[in-house]
């Protein structure tokens, strides 16, 4: 895909709070009061932690499936009355939703989805993760396939949380012509040099913005560690957060900023298509 800039910058505010564990309507009416205060300071896209509807907490969510998914349909939207506040919220601030979820399709795949809730209050499955963490296989099937959001003129690859520990994945995005990778995430505490290191790499690599959201507070082991980030295509910080608190930050991401540092480092023009032939040996 030729790879454009937008037009007009677009305003993002990247979230991390703590949810309750098992509790969707709970974490709706908090969804909902984050994405105004998002709304209020300018923001468009607002992307919220993993899992963040039911929280990160695999004890309840082996516990009680019925309680903490949401189901799609097979177009795959969301119906469920729970997300009503957070629908309101984002028609109410025009702003676009990213938020986790644990999702159940009618095929009975159970995923850790990015949920998206458009500036209509619409709700669907925006993609589902891809790449499963640990014991998360236990509980979740992988997604198949990659996607992309498209804000205003803007293309935003989405990723959640391990996804964004393997190159490939941000680089599909980047090929797919995305100027920024959205990725909701879960980092226990005790992460935090590999948390600042994959998404500012991510932007770096693909010349491309970054959001990162992240999970904060709650109880050893699965205690999180904040540090919601915005990075800039050179994988420098527009925004973080710390290490602790909830916390609303936003930054502009300016296409002007974009189509410089893609003139200046044109990786993703200048990579080879393979890599050659076959690898040679050789003692030393």
């Amino acid at each position: 895909m030729p790879h454009t800039v937008p037009t007009a910058p677009l305003t993002v505010a990247t979230v991390q709070a703590t949810p309750t564990p098992g509790d969707v309507a709970a974490n709706a009416v908090r969804a909902a009061d984050l994405v105004r205060q998002a709304g209020e300071r300018g923001a468009r896209v607002a992307v919220l932690p993993e899992l963040f509807l039911c929280a990160y907490h695999p004890p309840t969510l082996a516990a009680d499936p019925a309680g903490t998914d949401v189901a799609a349909d097979p177009a795959g939207m969301v119906a469920d009355p729970r997300l009503d506040p957070l629908r309101a919220a984002a028609r109410e601030a025009g702003v676009t939703v990213l938020v986790g979820a644990a999702a159940r399709h009618p095929d009975g795949r159970r995923t850790i989805a990015a949920l998206v809730v458009d500036r209509a209050g619409a709700v669907r499955v925006g993609y589902d993760k891809q790449q499963l963490w640990g014991d998360e296989r236990e509980l979740f099937s992988a997604g198949d396939r990659g996607a992309t959001l498209l804000v205003d003129d803007w293309r935003l690859g989405l990723g959640i949380c391990y996804d964004g520990c393997f190159p490939e994945h941000g680089r599909a995005a980047a090929l797919d012509g995305a100027h920024g990778y959205l990725c909701p995430s879960g980092y226990l505490a005790g992460s935090e040099h590999r948390r600042d290191l994959y998404y500012a790499a991510r932007a770096l690599d693909n010349t491309m913005f970054v959001v990162f959201s992240n999970a904060v507070g709650g109880v050893d082991p699965w205690r999180f560690n904040g540090g919601a980030a915005v990075y800039d295509p050179q994988g420098r910080v527009l925004a973080r957060g710390a290490d602790d608190g909830t916390a609303v930050l936003v930054a502009t991401l300016d296409p002007a900023v974009l189509a410089a540092t893609r003139a200046a480092h044109s990786m993703l023009a200048d990579r080879l298509g393979d890599q050659g032939g076959p690898r040679i040996s050789m003692s030393g």
